[in-house]
């Protein structure tokens, strides 16, 4: 009792709390990116910044937080040594003189690891983010202050993105000859805004289904003026970006916004794609009942094989407590789903852009937005239901927590292989088409990686090799292969 007198009163104990609670809030973790509170009401369009070499060829939150981003990178690199593997086999040569590569991807710790590859293989580059959510504010100080045009930071406003994205394009002097995109946002502006850009680009490298998917429709339309690298259905990128790392991140995400458990939890997930695999096997083993909803019937049929009920979406929208879309599709939550969701029904997105859920209709004046975390929006019916929005119905993972490094250097290490391949390759050899990844790439990739796992390849004998019709030294399997 003498112990606990010793205790400022209820209201002391409260105000304590309070700071205790605000002081574990000032981490420079990448999760909760760093921001000084003096900054947010100033837009860093309207700041004049430089970095310490004099240079102003950038717009990121805080140069100042430069320091604390070149730690997140250092961190990020102790995981990513194939990656760092491939820039010390490959800097003497630099096969990447000469390129000036315009990129717009998430700006993170991992992303920055490959963009500064990149540089040291020869390359300059510009960049910008493909998300207005997943930018880590540090990272982008470090790039800015390492010389690289960086112009991205987190929470941007819908015209911030589209401002950024063409800084990056649009430079006196400065023509890129090289694309790197995650979604198809920077290709639709350049050929929306500046095609005649087109006329010195090599090539682009696309990672994601939705970017991937544009791609195939203008190469439909005839209107593909360039080679492009799907990098999406590269087998280092679809089996272990899509599966592995969403099987991580998704619970991470949810678990960081909502501290939901998932025990006995009612799941549907839209979409039994990797992505959905990957989010249906982590939410599986925390005890969740999880349904999916499909279109395509070989992915319904593994999805019942591996023991998940393949529904729609309408008969069980009353009575799930989570629902996650994974397609890359539109309007796949539309507004009378959502409507006839239960209260306190959590709706997020692992798909990579914010079309799936139909959030345009949830801005009516009928109902109320009440912002109660960061990324986390309770939408208020007229009734008193709510429901549960993770992060504006953008990309979760990337926008709600981080995602496992050692996953994106195997896609970092393919997107890199991919831009050298294009802009080293002779004229001819890539027609104005969308091309995949060199099976040889992919299996030179997932090599890179092995000594991780201390893992020993096995070889082929001459008499083996000839009895398979296989050089000794790959590729090993046909492209039509499934893996």
């Amino acid at each position: 009792m003498q112990e606990f007198t010793k205790f400022p009163t209820k209201t002391g104990r409260r105000s304590l709390s309070r700071s205790i609670s605000q002081s574990s809030t000032d981490s420079y973790s990448s999760a909760a990116s760093y921001t000084d509170s003096s900054d947010d009401e100033v837009s860093p369009r309207e700041k004049q910044q430089t970095n310490s070499k004099g240079s102003s060829n950038f717009c990121v939150k805080n140069i100042k937080q430069a320091e604390f981003g070149r730690r997140e990178i250092e961190i990020a690199e102790q995981d990513m040594s194939a990656l760092i593997s491939l820039r010390k086999r490959a800097q003497g040569e630099k096969p990447l003189a000469g390129a000036k590569i315009v990129g717009c991807t998430h700006i993170t710790a991992q992303t920055a690891v490959l963009i500064e590859t990149l540089c040291a293989l020869g390359a300059q580059c510009r960049w910008s983010a493909c998300n207005i959510y997943s930018t880590q504010n540090e990272v982008a100080a470090a790039l800015a202050e390492a010389g690289v045009a960086v112009f991205a930071w987190k929470g941007e406003s819908e015209d911030d993105f589209w401002w950024c994205i063409d800084r990056c394009v649009n430079m006196d002097g400065w023509q890129a000859n090289m694309i790197l995109d995650d979604g198809g946002d920077l290709t639709h502006w350049v050929y929306k805004k500046y095609p005649n850009v087109f006329k010195k680009i090599r090539g682009i490298v696309e990672e994601s289904v939705t970017g991937v998917h544009r791609l195939y429709q203008l190469s439909k339309a005839g209107k593909l003026c360039v080679p492009a690298m799907n990098v999406n259905d590269s087998v280092t990128k679809q089996k272990f970006d899509n599966l592995y790392c969403c099987r991580e991140s998704i619970l991470d995400g949810l678990k960081r916004t909502t501290d939901v458990m998932f025990g006995g939890k009612q799941v549907v997930v839209c979409g039994y794609g990797e992505v959905g695999k990957g989010c249906c096997a982590a939410l599986k083993a925390l005890g969740a009942i999880v349904y999916i909803t499909e279109i395509d019937p070989i992915c319904a049929l593994q999805a019942c094989m591996d023991g998940f009920r393949v529904v729609k979406l309408n008969e069980v929208i009353r009575q799930v407590d989570v629902v996650i879309t994974c397609t890359g599709n539109k309007n796949v939550v539309t507004r009378e789903h959502l409507d006839r969701m239960k209260n306190s029904c959590i709706v997020c997105n692992m798909g990579h852009s914010n079309t799936e859920i139909d959030v345009t209709s949830l801005r009516t004046p009928e109902l109320t937005w009440e912002r109660v975390r960061s990324q986390v929006d309770h939408v208020i019916w007229p009734d008193g239901k709510r429901v549960v929005l993770l992060a504006e119905g953008r990309l979760l993972n990337l926008s709600c927590s981080t995602v496992p490094t050692f996953v994106l250097s195997i896609t970092a290490t393919t997107q890199a292989l991919a831009l050298i391949e294009l802009y080293n390759a002779p004229e001819g050899r890539y027609k104005q088409d969308v091309y995949l990844l060199p099976k040889k790439m992919d299996e030179y990739v997932a090599s890179l990686h092995l000594p991780s796992f201390d893992a020993h390849l096995t070889e082929l004998t001459d008499d083996q090799a000839k009895y398979l019709g296989l050089n000794k030294n790959g590729p090993f399997k046909p492209n039509y292969y499934r893996y």
